[in-house]
């Protein structure tokens, strides 16, 4: 049975970058990496009704930046930057550090496969048919101009005695092709019955190195004219 890898991290140091970009030494590189961890964990559960897509951490010698991707800026910043200036005490009284918090307007979050499968999670939990909110989700992600997406839902689906999965796709989602803008995203579902867990990959197009295109293009071109060149010259001195 075919195991599917995270295409996130598959496709990071080829068409997406590191979530965490720091340095660090093997003595603080442990307690970073936790830290790291207990940001987004506290960021995401504080801010989950803002929609955050993604969280990125920065670090240089005195000071910790932290760049949150969300759908709704206008909630997290709060009446006057209330709200950031009280994320932000929070997050440097958890950490002792000074942090710089930079929000990031998601455009299309029908785009965000994190924020897709959070609001078919939240559907679900309003007792919502889990096959009319992944069809609606659907729907809105191909509106919204994906070139595909794929989503399953497990767990006891509509109080089921026995759990199973459930998979709704349309378009195309290459996991293995690495040029393919994958987004990957999950979230959990609460309900009377327990936990269903929601998945979803959605097919942004291609993302195709151009400079290397042009570069290798450029090439060919001078090896032809080279080698038209070398054809015209023999030729000369075989008529003479």
């Amino acid at each position: 049975m075919g195991q599917k890898v995270n295409p996130i991290g598959l496709r990071i140091g080829i068409i997406r970058g590191w979530e965490s970009r720091w340095f660090s030494n093997d003595k603080d590189f442990a307690n970073n990496l936790l830290e790291d961890d207990k940001l987004r964990r506290y960021i995401k559960t504080k801010l989950y009704d803002s929609g955050v897509a993604r969280i990125e951490i920065e670090r240089t010698a005195n000071r910790t930046r932290i760049n949150i991707h969300t759908a709704k800026p206008g909630m997290v910043i709060g009446k006057g930057g209330s709200g950031i200036e009280e994320l932000k005490n929070e997050l440097e009284k958890m950490t002792g550090k000074n942090i710089v918090i930079n929000i990031i307007e998601v455009k299309k979050p029908e785009l965000s496969a994190q924020l897709v499968a959070e609001n078919i999670a939240s559907q679900l939990e309003k007792r919502i048919s889990f096959r009319r909110a992944m069809k609606q989700a659907i729907m809105r992600t191909m509106r919204a101009g994906a070139k595909g997406i794929k989503t399953a839902c497990s767990g006891r689906l509509g109080g089921a005695e026995i759990a199973r999965t459930e998979h709704y796709h349309e378009g195309v989602v290459p996991l293995q092709t690495l040029r393919a803008d994958i987004d990957y995203g999950f979230a959990e579902a609460h309900t009377t019955y327990g936990k269903i867990g929601v998945k979803v990959w959605i097919n942004r197009g291609e993302i195709l190195p151009r400079k290397n295109e042009e570069k290798e293009e450029g090439v060919s071109d001078n090896v032809d004219a080279e080698k038209d060149k070398v054809q015209k010259d023999a030729k000369r001195q075989d008529k003479r």
